[in-house]
């Protein structure tokens, strides 16, 4: 079975349906998003509305978390800040109703979702150290789950985990995974990426022949930062579009 991975959409729809086109004609069985469905970008609803459309399994992200009233962000930059306020706003009822019902982590088949870091949204995984801590949480569920797909950073990565030895991969466009070895893999940015590349970034991951392809795919970003000005969104969530980053 394929598995479209997607993440930190950030209320992005130019990107997510650029995105889920290519998804469609890669033929891809089913779709799960890492969290941060909204915030940042002006189309929040419409955002929902698209992945609950395409049934795509969701988890929640800490954007998510804090548009949901569930959190205030207090931790927030103030671009960010003034992002998920105005989110908080736009949602409809349905929308805060269906994000306030995203679980945090979730297991689908041989496999482990989570936002951040292993039970904490708000944290990050960028270096070894960082992804050691969440090789545990690979470690306690059943043997059967060898990978952990996460987000949160907006830049793509993988580590492996051999005898507990932690190795941060290079980045091809594929990656072959073993099954006798644990990984823990994040697909990039749908809505911001912050890697230097402003493509959308996802991956493909399928269970039969176990190997990972990582896409990047160009979309209409003048049209999502249009979007952002005449909400009145801090201009600066709009540039950084055009930088990856």
């Amino acid at each position: 079975m394929s598995t479209a991975a997607i993440s930190d959409i950030h209320s992005n729809i130019e990107a997510l349906q650029t995105v889920l086109e290519r998804i469609k004609a890669l033929e891809v069985d089913e779709i799960v998003c890492l969290g941060d469905i909204v915030g940042y970008n002006a189309s929040p609803n419409e955002c929902i509305d698209i992945l609950r459309n395409e049934n795509a399994t969701c988890i929640l992200g800490n954007h998510d978390a804090s548009a949901a009233d569930i959190e205030e962000p207090s931790e927030f930059n103030p671009p960010a800040r003034a992002a998920v306020l105005w989110t908080r706003e736009e949602l409809t009822k349905e929308s805060r109703r269906f994000l306030a019902n995203l679980r945090r982590e979730l297991q689908v088949r041989d496999f482990y979702l989570f936002h951040g870091s292993s039970h904490e949204t708000d944290r990050y995984i960028f270096s070894r150290e960082n992804a050691a801590d969440n090789f545990q949480l690979l470690a306690g569920l059943p043997a059967a789950i060898s990978i952990g797909f996460f987000g949160h950073t907006h830049v793509r990565a993988a580590f492996d985990e051999r005898r507990g030895i932690v190795t941060v991969l290079s980045m091809p466009e594929e990656l072959a995974l073993s099954p006798s070895i644990k990984y823990l893999i994040n697909p990039g940015s749908v809505g911001q990426p912050r890697d230097g590349d402003p493509r959308a970034s996802f991956l493909v991951y399928d269970d039969l022949d176990r190997r990972v392809v990582f896409h990047r795919v160009a979309y209409n970003i003048r049209a999502c930062q249009d979007k952002i000005i005449r909400s009145g969104l801090p201009s600066q969530l709009a540039e950084r579009l055009d930088y990856g980053w």
